[in-house]
């Protein structure tokens, strides 16, 4: 089944202080080392990257002349992620029957974990990359007390790329909308509305960029990279 990427990286970065997806990571911005392993794997057909309105006319120059391994659609994003994912799916060609949903700001993903996702996707509504949770998780009351410790072999923590079968991802989306159901990713709105997600095994190494903490971390894992390429 051909394969859609979508990456929505239309966000203001309120927690960050600045679009960071955009910002310049050792020379290069970030969003192009998120677009990397996408370009580099041969189940992506497509890549459709969705920005907000100022960033709109400089990415598609920047997407038409700097990367021409494959065809790059760069979209207008919606007010929220939500509505951002629904864009790109627009814009999606018919003949992908698969995509492939990732975080602009998510930048050390691997080529086999996209395609570990995308293989799962062909058994099942949808496949989550995450990773099991490793600390003791308490599940906490509004008041600010322990209710009770759960079970952290039954928890995992989402990551991004999250695979989906393209026209039930479109279903999903749609009847959220006209229930008013709004999801923290989109595997949330496709469990809501009863399909079957797998969970994929992800990296502790793929990690979101979100606070300047984490770009300091970024910087030293580009960095763990690089001396492990060049020895």
């Amino acid at each position: 089944m051909p394969t859609a990427a979508i990456i929505p990286a239309a966000g203001t970065g309120v927690r960050f202080g600045e679009a960071k997806q955009f910002k310049l990571l050792e020379q290069k911005p970030l969003i192009f080392h998120t677009l990397s392993s996408f370009l580099q794997s041969k189940e992506i057909k497509e890549i459709v990257l969705v920005v907000s309105k100022d960033r709109l006319s400089i990415t598609k120059k920047a997407m038409s002349s700097s990367l021409r391994k494959k065809n790059i659609k760069v979209v207008l994003g919606g007010r929220h992620r939500q509505d951002s994912v629904y864009e790109g799916l627009k814009a999606v060609s018919q003949s992908c029957n698969i995509v492939c949903i990732h975080d602009g700001a998510r930048p050390f993903v691997s080529t086999e974990l996209i395609e570990s996702t995308i293989r799962a996707c062909k058994k099942f509504d949808g496949a989550v990359a995450a990773v099991k949770a490793t600390d003791t998780v308490k599940l906490v009351t509004h008041g600010g007390t322990v209710q009770k410790t759960l079970d952290r072999d039954k928890i995992w923590f989402a990551q991004t790329p999250q695979t989906f079968k393209k026209q039930e991802l479109i279903q999903a989306l749609l009847s959220a909308q006209k229930k008013n159901i709004s999801g923290t990713d989109e595997a949330m709105i496709m469990e809501i509305m009863g399909y079957s997600i797998a969970i994929v095994e992800g990296s502790n190494q793929n990690i979101k960029i979100t606070t300047r903490e984490d770009w300091i971390h970024a910087k030293a894992i580009l960095n763990s990279i690089s001396l492990v390429e060049n020895s």
